[in-house]
């Protein structure tokens, strides 16, 4: 038996295994509502899944016919999708404690990778679904850029920001908040200054989250659809970007792997990056 919570802890579950399948998701949808580099999902039988807590916290959005994506109203950390047609439940494993007793396996929709994140292990890549789905993928539009404005928004399409200005700092986070607030095997954040920082469409939707226990720790999301937006920290000038909320390269990479002291199990960091038990040095 595995646990599994929202950040803020409303929405509690269990999932009895075995899991059946552990993989990455790079489409851009993944990377919208998590805001991540790419999504993780594990499944196991559907059977064995049972909400704990909070189950009137649960929200959801029609990302596309058929499909919908839930969410926590309060936190915004993603959460378990029951799919009954194939008796499974389908979950993202950054919400999931402990080890899951399998590893990653795949990555798919690889041909819609983030450009700001290099694929450095030695899994098998699919350009869409991997053959043995039978699926196909329904083609996305591209959001309309302006050049030398990084450019962003959730997956809705009902929260979109822009910034003026190069980042200062990118970097990969491991800690266990930033897996659950993120419902992936890390959060990848992009640092700009919040004076070049400004909402074009639906600032009304944004909402945060603070863990009560932390000094700093905030959350912004979509209240439509739950995507991870930025959080813009008006007392440090600071505005903390989700990398996957971008809709252009920030044109910076990650620098650093930090909090890799409380990184999940079942993700191995392949890459050269420099990697820190806890924050980075402070210069």
């Amino acid at each position: 038996m595995v646990e599994g919570r929202c950040l803020c802890g409303a929405v509690r579950y269990e999932i009895q295994g075995p899991f059946t399948t552990l993989l990455h998701c790079h489409c851009s949808m993944c990377r919208k509502h998590h805001g991540a580099a790419f999504a993780t999902f594990a499944a196991a039988p559907l059977d064995g899944y049972r909400i704990t807590a909070g189950a009137g916290e649960i929200r959801r959005y029609d990302s596309s016919p058929g499909f919908h994506r839930s969410f926590c109203g309060s936190c915004g950390s993603v959460l378990p999708e029951a799919m009954e047609a194939i008796g499974l439940v389908i979950g993202p494993a950054g919400n999931l404690e402990g080890d899951l007793g399998i590893e990653p396996q795949l990555h798919m929709f690889t041909g819609s990778k983030a450009p700001w994140y290099t694929i450095t292990d030695g899994l098998p890549q699919f350009e869409e679904y991997p053959p043995e789905f039978g699926m196909s993928a329904r083609p996305r539009a591209e959001p309309e850029t302006r050049a030398g404005v990084a450019q962003g928004g959730c997956l809705c399409g009902a929260v979109a920001f822009e910034i003026e200005g190069e980042p200062f700092r990118m970097m990969n986070c491991h800690c266990s908040r930033c897996r659950r607030g993120r419902s992936a095997a890390h959060a990848t954040n992009v640092f700009y200054n919040s004076g070049g920082f400004k909402w074009t469409r639906g600032e009304s939707l944004v909402s945060e989250y603070k863990v009560p226990d932390a000094q700093f720790f905030t959350v912004a999301f979509c209240s439509s659809c739950g995507s991870a937006l930025p959080r813009i920290s008006p007392d440090f000038k600071l505005a903390v970007v989700p990398a996957g909320s971008l809709d252009t390269d920030p044109g910076m990479r990650a620098q650093a792997h930090i909090f890799v002291g409380s990184k999940a199990p079942w993700f191995q960091i392949t890459d050269d990056l420099p990697q820190f038990s806890e924050g980075p040095p402070r210069k």
